[in-house]
């Protein structure tokens, strides 16, 4: 009984907290965002998942070259001649959060896939002939 009395009560402790900020969720949005796979020379660029607030994870978003430059992608499925997101940011600031961070990740691990490719390069450059090189962070 003491349980059922103590979700009623969280239940309308939410429902308060709904009702006064008109219905909408005040709490920040955090995206641990992790990029699957690179793919520069595709119009695919990359593949990542996200998850938000630890509690909800999104897999099979992708990054697009588009004509106006780079887009995310939900994850969707084909209806007929038209594609539709399984899951997609309700509003838009959540939508321009979850771009940012989407996009903001794939630069950098761009970056730090270029950096480890100009750091191998050097290390092949100042090694003598016929030595190994040791290869670290790969």
């Amino acid at each position: 009984m003491a349980a059922t009395k103590k979700a009623g009560n969280t239940r309308k402790q939410a429902e308060k907290t709904v009702q006064e900020t008109g219905g909408v969720n005040v709490q920040p949005l955090q995206f641990d965002v992790r990029i699957q796979s690179i793919k520069p020379g595709d119009s695919i660029k990359g593949t990542a998942s996200v998850n938000i607030n630890g509690a909800f994870a999104v897999r099979g978003i992708k990054i697009i070259e588009g004509s106006s430059g780079l887009f995310v992608s939900m994850p969707s499925y084909k209806a007929g001649n038209e594609y539709k997101d399984i899951c997609f940011p309700i509003t838009a600031e959540c939508r321009k959060q979850l771009n940012n961070a989407v996009l903001g990740a794939y630069e950098q691990a761009l970056a730090q896939g270029q950096h480890t490719v100009a750091k191998h390069h050097d290390m092949q450059q100042s090694a003598p002939e016929g030595q190994a090189v040791e290869m670290t962070g790969m």
